[in-house]
């Protein structure tokens, strides 16, 4: 049985393949057409899912849709009917996007499928999940578990904000929920907005920001806005937000709450900011804390599993595995809206015709999350030689990883681009620039000369799997770069007066361990740990890098810069190689120095792309 889960037309869409319960592919559409968080109908990942597996649009048995549009349009209406006639200028101007792309979705979806299969049966073919089912179903299903809670959360689907599902087997039910309007992922989208970031894409930003701040906002946040129940339940006071019926998140009582306007973009972090930022990660750790002790007390379930937005918060995560109320959680690495397509393909997988369900424990069905395009050495160097690249080919892969580790070593920024693109926000080491974390100057450089991004922007820490207890406070892996834990105390460098005295952004350039280039002002790290089952190739670099210096681990961040998708193609890694600062670029067994490069093929990359 094969299904094509889509997920579209909000943002982040993307297309996976499930064929008899096996994950063969996935992808976001943002790494195909260059556009960042592309809400288009994924028409290029979808060709590129059917073309892994070998296979036309003909040979799928269903097309599952990772939502329910007839209950959105309906929130929509009674959210407006319920505040009439304030929000007459939003309703206004969304009814008609609605009734012409929204209401129909289900013909403009046949529309668009019809162009590769004329006379599929779409009438019965094609399915619809619910937005929350699909995001716990991607999250239950992949999982090393047998039995878990489901948690999701996220700013809204139709009309869950929050909801809880149980699974066992090859059941997953889902048993409460959270509604609309009341959505922690609108609060903290709320503080994303008034602290001057893009909502659906800078969240991470301001849970980036929180460590240089300090919560003094808490008590006013949960005083004023949000009346939390001890089993993390909630309510907001609405009368603070302009999210339901206009065309902002927060209005002029929240500015007057807060101190003053919404901070302009681009315009200078202040103190302000930072702790605004501190006091809503805390508070919504807090929430997630009461939900998950709640959840482990009330089923007695031992396992968790996490999707939705809110998911994506590695902070809360890490706080929610030390608190130790569940023995182990497992979260989705495509937490967001594209891992709605994986979902809503293993709802239709497994309910549909009740399929059972294979797990291994210990782990995961998402092969690493390395479910997109790879390109072999002749393609690769096929399509370097079309772009006017000049490369060395190396024929020993022994010989390979240690030049590039030797470029690492000598404090250069690397761009390493192999196999198969990942699957969601993070890159795992396929589509990454590197970089050696013990530079103090390493996170500098790579935020300002090859990101082009805020200075304050942490970077994460790639460590070999069976070396992560000698360096972090974490005593399990963590694959997928969702959990935060703190740099083991033996790596820390202690702090002189002055440089415990900073406050806020001055303590940017303090170094504070071993590593400092991957060490927050926290003492935290977002961490990836590397397997040699799942990612031989990128294991084998960090081990001749650790060969060569004692340290087995390397900065890695996503392979672009700010505002622009990862890169999927060869072509895309050449162009961001030629557009930044970056030093090395190493792609398949290609190896390309900027200084052998044609000047004539740089590029202008600083402002190639609109700011996220």
């Amino acid at each position: 049985m094969r299904v094509l889960g889509l997920s579209a037309f909000y943002h982040d869409s993307a297309a996976a393949l499930v064929e008899d319960g096996r994950i063969v592919a996935a992808a976001q559409e943002e790494r195909f057409t260059r556009k960042k968080h592309d809400s288009a109908f994924p028409a290029e990942s979808v060709d590129y899912c059917l073309g892994k597996a070998g296979i036309s649009l003909d040979a799928v048995d269903y097309v599952a849709f990772y939502d329910k549009p007839f209950l959105k349009f309906e929130r929509l209406l009674e959210t407006y009917l319920a505040f009439a006639p304030r929000g007459f200028q939003s309703f206004r101007m969304a009814i008609p996007v609605w009734i012409k792309e929204k209401l129909f979705q289900k013909r403009l979806l046949t529309q668009e499928l019809q162009h590769s299969a004329p006379d599929f049966d779409w009438e019965n073919r094609l399915l619809f999940a619910e937005h929350h089912q699909s995001h716990a179903a991607s999250a239950f299903y992949p999982s090393p578990f047998e039995e878990a809670v489901v948690l999701t959360m996220d700013g809204v689907g139709e009309w869950a904000t929050t909801s809880v599902g149980m699974g066992t087997g090859s059941r997953l039910e889902m048993t409460k929920e959270i509604h609309f309007p009341h959505s922690l992922g609108l609060l903290y989208s709320a503080f994303t907005y008034y602290t001057g970031f893009r909502v659906n894409s800078g969240e991470y930003k301001v849970m980036g920001l929180a460590p240089y701040g300090q919560p003094t906002y808490r008590d006013l946040i949960l005083d004023r806005l949000l009346d939390l129940k001890d089993d993390g339940s909630f309510r907001l006071d609405l009368s603070y937000f302009d999210y339901c019926t206009g065309l902002r998140m927060t209005n002029d009582r929240f500015a007057d709450l807060f101190g003053g306007p919404a901070r302009n973009p681009e315009s200078p972090l202040t103190q302000r900011e930072m702790d605004l930022a501190a006091s809503i990660q805390s508070v919504t750790e807090e929430v997630v804390l009461r939900l998950t002790r709640g959840l482990a007390q009330e089923t007695g379930v031992k396992n968790l599993c996490l999707a939705g937005g809110v998911a994506l918060n590695c902070v809360a995560n890490g706080k929610v595995l030390r608190d130790g109320a569940f023995d182990d959680i497992w979260v989705q690495p495509a937490a967001g809206d594209a891992g709605g397509a994986l979902g809503a393909a293993l709802v239709a997988h497994h309910r549909l015709e009740d399929n059972p369900r294979s797990v291994t424990p210990g782990h995961d069905s998402m092969h690493g999350s390395y479910l997109g395009p790879s390109f072999d050495q002749a393609e690769i160097e096929q399509r370097l030689t079309a772009a006017g690249a000049r490369f060395t080919s190396y024929q020993n892969d022994s010989e390979y990883l240690d030049a590039v580790a030797g470029r690492l070593v000598d404090g250069q920024a690397v761009g390493w681009f192999q196999g198969r693109m990942e699957f969601g926000p993070r890159a795992l080491g396929n589509r990454s620039i590197l970089g050696d974390p013990r530079s103090p100057d390493m996170q500098k450089t790579l935020n300002l000369k090859v990101k082009y991004r805020e200075s304050f922007r942490p970077f994460a820490p790639s460590i070999l799997a069976e070396d992560v207890g000698d360096w972090f406070e974490l005593d399990r892996s963590s694959p997928y770069m969702l959990q935060v834990a703190n740099v083991a105390a033996a790596r820390r460098r202690s702090m002189s007066d002055e440089e415990e005295a900073l406050f806020g952004i001055e303590k940017l350039n303090v170094p504070r361990s071993e590593i400092p280039a991957v060490t927050h002002v926290d003492y935290s790290a977002r961490i990836q740990t590397v397997h040699r089952e799942t990612n031989p190739r990128y294991h084998a670099l960090i081990s001749a890098f650790k060969d060569r210096t004692g340290c087995p681990v390397l900065v890695n961040t996503s392979f672009n810069v700010r505002g622009e998708p990862i890169v999927n193609t060869p072509e895309d890694a050449f162009r961001c190689f030629m557009g930044t600062e970056l030093d090395v670029l190493a792609i398949g067994n290609c190896l390309l120095e900027k200084v052998d490069q044609d000047p004539s093929l740089r590029l202008n990359y600083e402002e190639a792309f609109e700011l996220d």
